[in-house]
């Protein structure tokens, strides 16, 4: 072969190669990113709660003993606001349902408590998003279900769903509360 029709072959060789990548990459479920802590204990943490709020923050030794959820979420976030009426009704049903706040300021968040109702047990203000990052957070929200043991057994990215409740969250608490 010569050089001339080594050359020609190529950029058809690259373009194979970048529409397999795309193919790929475009067959995953982009809410299913992974997570290196599932099955792991939760980070060690403390947070101190939303400045003006009563309550005693939130930390790691909040989350022994029963299955949890631990959602990460901001009152800047619209998704956050999608995804709250579940949260309040999950927690109406018996949850216990803690909340990490990320990169809020406290007037903010307490303003979005009051309009939409607190469906948290406790609540740790992570201005400075440390915790957040110890947790492998991308973005907000994502909740987290945590077992009896204090460690992380499902990672949902995004907004919670109907779907995602009924299918993967309740079944999941349901599993792990036996």
């Amino acid at each position: 072969m010569d050089l001339r029709r080594l050359l020609f072959l190529l950029p058809a060789l690259i373009f194979v190669v970048v529409g397999i990548g795309l193919a790929v990459g475009l067959s995953r479920d982009p809410s299913t990113l992974p997570s290196a802590l599932i099955d792991q204990p939760v980070p060690t943490f403390e947070l101190p709660p939303i400045a003006g709020q009563d309550g005693p923050g939130f930390s790691s030794d909040d989350l022994e003993g029963e299955v949890s959820l631990v959602n990460v979420f901001a009152s800047w976030c619209v998704p956050c606001r999608v995804e709250h009426p579940l949260l309040v009704a999950l927690a109406e049903e018996g949850v216990p349902i803690y909340g990490i706040n990320y990169k809020d300021p406290a007037d903010k968040a307490s303003e979005w408590l009051a309009e939409l109702g607190d469906p948290y047990r406790a609540i740790g203000a992570d201005t400075k998003g440390r915790v957040a990052i110890d947790w492998g957070v991308y973005g907000v929200p994502e909740t987290f279900v945590v077992d009896g043991e204090g460690r992380i057994r499902h990672r949902h990215v995004g907004p919670l769903q109907r779907r995602d409740v009924d299918e993967t969250i309740r079944p999941l608490l349901a599993d792990l509360a036996e």
